[in-house]
Order: structure tokens, then sequence, then C-alpha cells
């Protein structure tokens, strides 16, 4: 029997079973599932998890769900008594991660296998990072992009979301950090400047989006793209006030934190409204930031925290420097808000990115709150080493005091399915520890991670990209919880997805394949943003373009990865001195015998595919994975 898949349910699976059995009193024996009286809605989640894992069919095994309060968050124990499982959480979202171990061992049919004792989270906080495309008036960066214009309903869409933070929680992530140029008009209502607030959800008309690009974000808005612009949603500010408060109550449902981030400073449709002007930037307008950061606190009481950058586009600051100017902004608005609430923790995340550590020592050591910094841990590529040095210089600087997010940047891989267990282990247990590091977040810049639009056999509606690419996904944030979980427990999840071939064969294979890219860009690589696309060996084609024989000729590699050059190499063997690294024949064996792994496994397993579309288009991407290792090879 076909294993049934998260984004593929049928439209009447378990219906009556479910209106039978969790309509009855929570606390009750029903099928199998104890709950504990007023079940909060993450546990709820996770027995309806499990009652979807078993498909109707009552299970042997008697599963309680219990939180003890006295645990460390997120933690749970798992004990076996005969028949009897009791998942006993130290919070509800321990309980819920505890439910959904028990509701994965169902559906694979590992119920006996399933680990027991206590767990904890190795990483605590493991998040997502969403360039979110609000408006054509609100944009976060690589808004034109199709991806993102595709995008712009989505996020305006609960089912979005409710599918979003479910598939989230499946695969233990419990941050979603939001990333936008400037959100506030989309947002909130602010007393003193009301011509801001924007109402309706606005799209440019296909084909006039600007395809240039900045790096400073500053055309990413211009008023040309008003002219004949799509209303894709027509929403009050009122209204869009309630359905972000609904969202963040869906992803709290979820045990998930929500974040928004801002670039500065951005300024679009609000030039000109009440004395708001970019070219005064210590005036009216640092006014405007300070009271929209206010309002963002006080309007959403169940968001978790901000994060800001400095630099991006700042501009020349009058009477105060670049760090001044935030601290007064974001620092003073978050503080004005508090007053009315002086019990909330509400904390704050400050970018590396365009400042440095003293500086932001200087001005923020009084804030309010919880405060931790962000630093690009891989720079825009983490499918390159598995234990990056870029953050060496920084950790001498962090103590538990002052911690950073880790901000894990995927501008590598945008269309193919990624499978590698040990790579993503290694790259888990090499980030340092939780007295430096807060956290991560794991996103790209230039694609958009909400629902997939390249795809020429598309779902209706189209898949999330965190369901098309749910293996990737299932690594990352499984393995940052639990960085002990084998390559077996993996098999069985391709086992229970994918019944139709033998998993350990198909793992292995797709695993070869998914060394190609960070063979290729531990060799050859540029740390700037759009500067190294090796899914298309391309720069942004408005620079160089595409990558030749002669750049990689004069390439250089990841930083201390180990890579010569071929410059380097070549020096070294005409002085027929010894080869301190890894050499560029070595790199071709290794990309030729990836790729013939990877396609020897398409030549077994397609001939047992049957008309599973997911599989087909798997074996697909692992052939393409295999080509591409070929060409750089060559």
């Amino acid at each position: 029997m076909k294993a049934i898949k998260h984004n593929q349910p049928p439209a009447n699976f378990l219906l009556p079973w479910l209106a039978l059995t969790f309509s009855v009193c929570v606390g009750a024996a029903t099928a199998g599932v104890n709950l504990p009286p007023k079940a909060p809605t993450p546990v709820q989640f996770a027995a309806d998890e499990i009652a979807r894992a078993a498909g109707g069919k009552r299970s042997a095994v008697e599963v309680s769900l219990e939180i003890q309060n006295d645990g460390a968050p997120q933690s749970y124990r798992i004990e076996r008594d005969g028949a009897k499982l009791r998942v006993i959480g130290g919070d509800a979202v321990g309980a819920m991660y505890g439910g959904l171990d028990v509701a994965e061992a169902v559906r694979t049919g590992a119920l006996a296998d399933l680990k027991t004792g206590e767990h904890k989270p190795f990483i605590a906080q493991r998040g997502i990072k969403f360039n979110i495309p609000l408006d054509l008036r609100t944009p976060s960066y690589a808004d034109w992009s199709d991806s993102a214009q595709a995008n712009i309903p989505e996020v305006w869409s609960r089912d979005f979301w409710r599918e979003y933070f479910d598939e989230m929680a499946r695969h233990r992530y419990n941050v979603l950090s939001l990333w936008n140029l400037n959100p506030f008009p989309s947002l909130v209502k602010v007393p003193e400047f009301p011509d801001v607030a924007l109402k309706d959800v606005l799209r440019a008309r296909h084909g006039v989006i600007n395809r240039g690009w900045a790096g400073s974000g500053s055309r990413n808005f211009e008023s040309k793209l008003l002219q004949g612009a799509e209303v894709v949603k027509h929403m009050t500010i009122n209204e869009k006030i309630a359905f972000w408060n609904d969202v963040l109550q869906m992803a709290k449902d979820r045990g998930i934190d929500v974040y928004w981030f801002i670039w500065n400073i951005f300024v679009w449709t609000e030039e000109g409204k009440d004395g708001i002007s970019l070219n005064e930037p210590d005036g009216a307008l640092l006014r405007y930031f300070r009271a929209s950061v206010r309002e963002t606190v006080k309007t959403y009481p169940l968001l978790a925290g901000m994060g800001i950058t400095a630099g991006e586009n700042m501009g020349k600051m009058d009477k105060l420097n670049e760090e001044q100017w935030l601290q007064q902004a974001y620092g003073e608005g978050i503080r004005d808000a508090l007053k009315d609430q002086p019990k909330r923790s509400f904390n704050f995340i400050h970018r590396l990115h365009g400042s440095d550590a003293k500086a932001i020592k200087a001005y923020w050591k009084d804030y309010p709150g919880p405060f931790d910094l962000s630093f690009k841990y891989a720079n825009s590529h983490m499918y390159g080493m598995t234990k990056p040095v870029f953050i060496d210089d920084l950790l001498p600087e962090l103590s538990p005091s002052l911690r950073t997010w880790l901000t894990i940047r995927n501008d590598d891989i945008f269309s193919f399915r990624w499978a590698d267990p040990q790579f993503a282990r290694d790259f888990v247990r090499g980030i340092p520890g939780p007295d430096k590091i807060a956290g991560f977040y794991i996103g790209p810049d230039g694609y958009c991670w909400g629902r997939e639009e390249m795809s020429l056999e598309p779902e209706s509606p189209r898949q999330l990209v965190m369901q098309k690419q749910w293996f990737s996904f299932m690594l990352w944030g499984r393995l940052s919880f639990d960085p002990t979980l084998s390559d077996e427990f993996f098999t069985r999840m391709l086992a229970a997805r994918f019944p139709e071939v033998p998993a350990d064969k198909l793992l292995a294979g797709w695993s070869a394949a998914s060394r190609v890219l960070p063979e290729v860009t531990r060799f050859f690589w540029y740390k700037a943003d759009y500067s190294w696309f090796p899914e298309a060996c391309l720069r942004y084609p408005g620079n160089s373009g595409f990558y030749t024989v002669k750049d990689f000729i004069k390439g250089q590699g990841m930083t201390k990865s180990g890579d010569l050059t071929i410059l380097e190499w070549r020096q070294r063997l005409l002085a027929k001195q010894p080869m301190a690294g890894v050499t560029p024949p070595q790199v071709v064996a290794n990309l030729r015998i990836y790729a013939a792994t990877a396609k020897q496994t398409v030549a077994e397993l397609r001939p047992q595919q049957g008309s599973d579309k997911e599989l087909r288009q798997t074996l697909g991407d692992i052939e393409a994975f295999a080509c591409l290792g070929n060409y750089y090879a060559d």
C-alpha cells in the first residue's frame, strides 16, 4: 500500500474516524491515545498526527501524552511499559515533539524501535529565514524574482501559514524569521503618521517588475510600478492586523516563535507624507520609525522579537551615527511599547552585517530585554564546508551574556532536492556551543521559500518548497534537534515515503549526488550575494553571468577549505613540490565517483518507480546532480 504523504492527503482521509475519536472528552483512552484535560493545542496536534499515521486503525499500543512542566523547554521523556507508551513533556512543545516521534514510528512501522528515555534539543532555536514579499509597496530583497511575485498572494493566506507551521513543527523548526526592507506600512497604524498605513495588497503587473538589482535595495520599489498594479486582495489595515495576529497564534500553536527582521533605512510610499523624508533622517523619519516599532510591539503581543540590519541604505546621518540612529529608532521604540507591558520579554537581534560587535555593545548596553547578535556563518553558501571558519574571529567577542544567531544562507540550491545526512550531521555538530550561539535560521536570498513556482507538473495548490524538498528540510531540522539520529532512521522515512524502491539504495545514491555541489563550492566560490550559484554555474547576470573555464583557472576556493586552486596546483607540480591540500585532479575524481554512483542508482531504480510522480521527479533531480558533477569535472 502506498504511504500517505503529508502534502497529499485524500480529501476524506480519516474524517469519520477522527470525528468519532477526538470529539469525545479528552483524557479518555480513545483509540489508544490519552490526552491530559484541556490539552494545549500543540499536544492536540500531536494526537491528530498519531491518528493520521494510524490510518484509521486502532493500534495495539496505548499512547499517553502528558505535560509535567518540570523539564527543560522542548524536552520530553518516552517510557514504555508493555503495550503502553508514555510521552512526558517538559512543556507543551516537548509533549508535541514526543507525540510526533510516536506518529513517525507508527507511520514507518517502527514502534518497537522507538527511542525511549530523555530527549532535549541539541540546538535550542532552529529557524527558517523567509524573505517575505508582502506587497509591491513593502518589498523584500529579490521581490523581482518570479518566486517572490508568485508568493505575494500566499503570504496573505491563512491556509498557507497553517500548512507552513504544520510542516515546520513536523521537522522540529521552532523559529520563523520574516525579512522585509520595511514592513511597517503593511502591519500597523501609527497615530502620529496617519497617512502611512496601506490598504489592500498590490502586486506589479506582469512584465513590468524591475529586473535590475541594486545591492542597497534602493530599486526594489519604483512609483512607475503602481501603474496598472494588480490588487491581490482587498484589505483594510485593521483586517491586516487581525490577519497577522491570527498568523502569530497559529505559530504559537505549533511551538514557533516569529521575528520580524528589517533592513534600514527604506521608505517607499511614505516619502513626503507627514513630513517623512530620507533627506532628513534625524527628523520625522526617525520619529516615524520609532513610533512604528512601538506600534508593532504593542499591536502584536505574540511577536517574539525583532531583528535589524545597519548600513543597507542608511546614507549620511546628520546628527547621529548609524548605530545611534538604530538605537533611538528601534531600542527606544521597543522601550516605549514595554512601558505598558513591563512583564513582557521582547527579544532583539542585531545583525553584524554593516556594524561590529564593539559599536553594538557600546550603544545597546541598556536594552531592556534579551539581546543577541546575528552573523552570516557560511557567508552565502551553507553547502560547502561542514565547519566554515568565518566566525573564528568573532568567537572571542561572544559569551553567555552576548551570543549570536547564525544566518545560514542557502544561495546554492533552489531547484533540486538535496539529501546527505552525514553532511548535515557534521555541519550541525560543528556549530559552536550554546555559550556562544543562540540559534540559527536557514534560508536563501534570490528565491522565496513559500510555494514552489518552477514545476511543470504542479500540484494544486502548488506545494510548499518545504514539501517539495521535504527530505532536506527534515535532515536539517531533525539533526539540529538530535544529531544522533542514524542513517537507518532516515532510511525508514524514505521507505515509508517511497515503498516502491529499496530505501537504502535510494539514500546512498541520493547522498552521493548531493555531494556534488559542496565539492565544487569548496574548490570554486565567491562569498558575496548572487556571485556564485552552483546549480547554474553563474553569478547574477547583471554582473559577469556565466562562469567559463578561464574563471575556474583563476578562481579561489572557500577560505581554509584545504583545496588547492588550479594555479597553486600547477606551480607546485612544475616545481615538484608536495601537494599540501586536495588537488584539482582529486576534486575531479571525487566528482566522477559521486556522479557515477548517482547515475547507477537512477538506472537501477527507474524501472521500479511505477506511477509515483514524486519518486520520478526525485530520481530526475539525482540524475541532474550527476550531470552537474560530470560537467564540473570536465
